[in-house]
């Protein structure tokens, strides 16, 4: 993954129409460690202008901590974020403090021109309607432990076994990796 991922993927979402309220959604999923924070920051970076705002979504600010990989969490990205952006509405949701494990402070954001959401989960099936272009990301199990470890610390690797069934249970659901647009091995 590098410049060039992040160059095609600008070139085939802005290709594609508009999905939410003039608005294009970029969904990037995958396992945990491959990538897809990075490959947000990198797209985003490549898209906003002058006259092209983008905002940056990560899940992570929605889980409910670890067990948070479940049906609740795309029912609050569609009715907190994705169906009042799709209206024109502001999008407002609350904020996961993983420190306090519990739900904090809310956030706001209007309508971009460009929804980049990112984690595990944002190519839920109920993202569908909204999405513009869904990408997968996957890389080794290794790699993904070395990522995750050296972003989160390594305390971070005793919660990996109780996600990965999460991950794998909420992808086989969705069909998340058959559905991609675009799928980038990291």
């Amino acid at each position: 993954m590098g410049l060039a991922d992040a160059e095609l993927l600008v070139q085939e979402l802005t290709a594609r129409s508009s999905t939410l309220a003039g608005a294009r959604l970029l969904s990037i999923d995958g396992p945990a460690g491959a990538g897809k924070s990075t490959l947000a920051r990198e797209v985003a970076g490549r898209l906003t202008t002058e006259h092209t705002s983008v905002q940056v979504l990560s899940l992570d600010e929605m889980y409910e901590g670890w067990a948070g990989l479940n049906p609740d969490l795309s029912r609050r990205v569609v009715d907190q974020v994705l169906a009042p952006l799709a209206a024109g509405h502001s999008a407002r949701w609350q904020v996961y403090d993983w420190a306090a494990k519990a739900f904090g402070e809310w956030r706001e954001m209007t309508t971009p021109d460009v929804l980049v959401l990112e984690g595990c989960g944002a190519g839920a099936r109920a993202h569908s309607p909204y999405t513009t272009l869904l990408v997968w990301l996957e890389t080794t199990p290794d790699q993904a432990v070395a990522r995750m470890a050296a972003r989160d610390g390594p305390e971070v690797v005793g919660h990996l076994a109780g996600w990965r069934r999460s991950e794998e249970l909420h992808f086989a659901a969705n069909g998340t990796r058959e559905r991609a647009d675009v799928v980038i091995f990291t």
